[in-house]
């Protein structure tokens, strides 16, 4: 047992802090054309601050704050220049997070890369004394030296970036950009790249305001749906309503929390609003967004009071199994499929969709829990920890396990069902090995992740994945071995055997007991004075 690790506690997982929903803007050509001439004067504001806040780097403080938005009004408003500042605040800083992410990753690169390259070539793995495999042949061996002294490089370019406060933020997005000079793989021409640039490019998000009407006064969405823009200074001249502001056609009906977001606007509480634009689609959509108050986290004993659905993550599946609280599975294994092939909007319906079949499951199993693998996947899809298994890579990389808790969490929440993280530890070998076989039927053939489900399941009700074995073979006692496995963990001197009580081992009542205890006729069934005999007729004298 030296060589397995310490397993993590199991919690349960906080609620959402905030919600965002969106809805189409069914906007006229004008209206497009007006939102279109903002979102790109605007983001040409915001790249400049982005660019000021970038170059200030550590220096940056609450005067420097001031002297941007202050700058900014006099091209704008207050309001604009206060949402500016705040969003290239928040790319600054989220860039630097970024950064602490990449260096801690590219150490764990270089550490991995060292340690197999200090192996001789063809070494095998040794888990136990901790020594990782080495590298197949020479040539390989050499390109990963190679790499080494790359990735020793690009660690000290990020660690001179993080110590300047240098960050480097493309608007628009690396990838995008990247894409321009790859416009025949990507399957788009100039014209279809650059629409999609300026989309990615344009600013028209504001934050909200509480006590001010409707929550936004910079994008403001009344009760009955519609929707007006304060305009920048420069373009006062669009306006079509008084106060220098643009009211648009279209209105706006959220569908998903609808009651929820109407009773915050007229209640005059902060909501912020983003309009984007889909130029594959032609259509511009409204994001609402708002925070809510913090919601306490239910303690642990109280979420699996009721049990528990273990689910276990697939790459193409959730294969979930309903557990007791005393851990046993109740019922059949469940499986919910999907394909995460195609684009992004298809894989996130998919997931949705999913999620929803899940919450639904276990509202009808009558738990208030599901145990999830606190999977991460985002150190584990290198090359150099899988070496050359590219496909297993590939399946790694495509499994969205951070947009899927997301979801999950934020779905359950509303279902009044915890989530609850487990270690992800040995729950496949183990559940394989002790649950998929017992639970086989002629009618029921459980799959390994099936085993793993419940594997996962008794992790997060604080049971021992091992399942509980029947008593020793020879007179089903405690003469052949210990009681352990029919014992809870935290019983005392559950090692030892079962003291000897006085009495049958059976589970009729004791002697002396017994309806029939006094009478010791009733010790000989076959001669039991109160059973009734058969009957004969006695054969007639022949003296008579």
């Amino acid at each position: 047992m030296g060589g397995l690790r310490e397993l993590a506690a199991s919690f349960v997982v906080p609620g959402p802090a905030g919600v965002a929903v969106r809805d189409r803007l069914r906007v006229s050509e004008s209206d497009a054309a007006v939102l279109a001439e903002v979102g790109m004067f605007l983001g040409s504001l915001a790249a400049g601050d982005l660019a000021v806040r970038s170059r200030q780097g550590l220096s940056h403080d609450a005067a420097s704050w001031a002297v941007r938005k202050r700058e900014l009004t006099g091209r704008s408003s207050a309001r604009w220049a206060g949402s500016i500042t705040k969003a290239s605040h928040d790319q600054w800083a989220l860039a630097r997070r970024g950064q602490v992410a990449h260096m801690a990753w590219l150490r764990t690169q270089i550490a991995s890369v060292e340690a197999r390259l200090g192996r001789p070539l063809g070494a095998k793995a040794d888990k136990r004394a901790g020594l990782v495999r080495g590298y197949a042949t020479r040539s390989e061996w050499h390109a990963k030296s190679r790499r080494l002294h790359t990735l020793k490089d690009r660690l000290a370019r990020v660690e001179a970036d993080w110590v300047a406060g240098r960050v480097r933020v493309v608007r628009g997005g690396k990838r995008l950009a990247h894409t321009r000079h790859h416009l025949e793989t990507a399957g788009l021409d100039e014209a279809a790249w650059r629409r999609r640039w300026r989309a990615e490019r344009m600013f028209l998000s504001a934050d909200g305001e509480s006590g001010k009407r409707f929550g936004n006064e910079t994008i403001r969405i009344t009760d009955t749906g519609q929707v007006s823009i304060k305009l920048p200074a420069p373009l006062a001249h669009l306006a079509n309503a008084p106060h220098g502001r643009y009211l648009l056609d279209a209105t706006v009906r959220f569908r998903h929390r609808g009651e929820e977001w109407r009773d915050r606007i007229t209640a005059n509480r902060a909501v912020a609003y983003r309009i984007h634009h889909d130029p594959a689609r032609g259509r511009w959509y409204v994001t609402a967004s708002w925070q809510r108050a913090a919601a306490p986290v239910l303690p642990l004993e109280a979420a699996l009071a009721r049990g528990v659905v273990g689910v276990d993550m697939n790459d193409d599946h959730l294969a979930c199994w309903r557990l007791d609280a005393h851990g046993n599975p109740v019922g059949e294994p469940r499986r919910f499929f999907y394909d995460l092939t195609g684009n992004t909007d298809h894989r996130d319906a998919q997931i949705r969709h999913t999620l929803t079949q899940l919450l639904h499951h276990t509202r009808r199993t009558g738990a208030a829990a599901i145990a999830i693998e606190d999977l991460d996947f985002r150190e584990g899809t290198s090359r150099e920890k899988h070496g050359r298994n590219k496909r297993f890579r590939r399946l790694l990389s495509r499994f969205p396990t951070s947009k899927l808790k997301a979801r999950l969490v934020s779905m359950a929440a509303e279902q009044d069902i915890a989530i609850v993280a487990v270690d992800p530890a040995y729950t496949s070998r183990w559940g394989a090995q002790h649950w998929q076989k017992p639970l086989t039927t002629p009618r029921r053939e459980p799959s390994r992740h099936d085993a793993a489900s419940i594997a996962v399941g008794r992790r997060a009700l604080g049971h021992p994945i091992r399942r509980r074995m029947a008593p020793p073979p020879q007179h089903q006692s405690d003469g052949a071995g210990h009681r352990t496995v029919q014992a809870r963990p935290e019983a005392r001197r559950r090692e030892e055997t079962r003291p000897h009580i006085p009495g049958p081992r059976t589970g009729c009542a004791p002697p002396d007991r017994g309806a029939k205890a006094g009478d010791q006729g009733a010790h000989h069934r076959s001669g039991h004075p109160a059973e009734p005999e058969s009957w004969q007729q006695d054969t007639l004298p022949l003296s008579h």
